[in-house]
């Protein structure tokens, strides 16, 4: 299991994944999810992965493939003139090696599944967010549904709805994230560190700014302990519930 997000801001895109893969509790491993294609004033395009491992290699190494192989005429992401077009890519790239799993004979089709956050610019238009399915159909993020999750999303979509805000700047993006992921990992033993992080800016065309959160970061650790503190306290100041006899009794 994994989790990541993607975001859209007024400022830019933000996206967030965790690391770890997990075959039960005695087989943990650490592997990146999250991957990105520059060219450097004309294109950045980021992807997260939550899903089967083998699947979601397989697709991020040929999108790669394709990049690199000009003789191959698989249509590249480098190539592709609008955001649109690659998710369409993207989104027939991992519809094709989960069909691959299939008709290589594999039984439970559904456990090699994998589902992708996709988001950069494309100069000429603005940036944009996608939610690719396994099935290789998606869809964009819009004003109503300003970020995607993926993976074990539900111990940190709460904090997300409330607080999210389009105008947020990117250091309170990174503590809103933070929080998120920090609720994920503390329920569900298949989230963890360290988690990686690429804030983009609207119209700069580079790769972003990047950072990783080891388990011992400092200013993760200031976060996890201060929103638990926090939690407490407000639950404190919160009115206490009045038990009454039942007067039937």
């Amino acid at each position: 299991m994994t989790y990541a997000v993607g975001m859209r801001l007024d400022r830019g895109l933000v996206f967030m994944s965790d690391t770890r893969t997990n075959a039960g509790v005695d087989n943990i491993s650490t592997f990146k999810k999250m991957f990105n294609w520059t060219v450097e004033g004309e294109r950045s395009i980021t992807l997260l992965a939550a899903g089967n491992l083998a699947t979601t290699q397989a697709t991020v190494s040929l999108l790669e493939e394709r990049t690199k192989a000009p003789e191959d005429r698989s249509p590249s992401i480098l190539e592709a003139p609008t955001m649109f077009r690659v998710a369409q890519r993207v989104a027939e790239t991992l519809k094709d090696v989960i069909e691959r799993h299939s008709r290589s004979g594999q039984e439970a089709d559904s456990s090699f599944h994998a589902t992708l956050i996709l988001g950069g610019q494309i100069k000429g238009g603005p940036s944009r967010l996608f939610l690719i399915y396994p099935e290789g159909n998606f869809i964009e993020a819009g004003d109503d549904t300003p970020f995607f999750q993926i993976g074990e999303t539900k111990y940190g979509r709460p904090i997300l709805v409330r607080a999210y805000d389009a105008k947020m700047s990117f250091p309170e993006t990174v503590k809103l994230l933070l929080v998120s992921f920090d609720s994920t990992i503390k329920a569900n033993l298949s989230v963890g560190a360290p988690l990686d992080l690429l804030l983009y800016e609207e119209d700069s065309l580079t790769s972003g700014t990047r950072s990783r959160f080891e388990v011992d970061d400092v200013y993760f650790r200031t976060i996890s302990e201060g929103w638990s503190d926090a939690l407490k306290s407000a639950l404190s100041k919160l009115p206490d519930y009045n038990v009454t006899p039942d007067s039937s009794d």
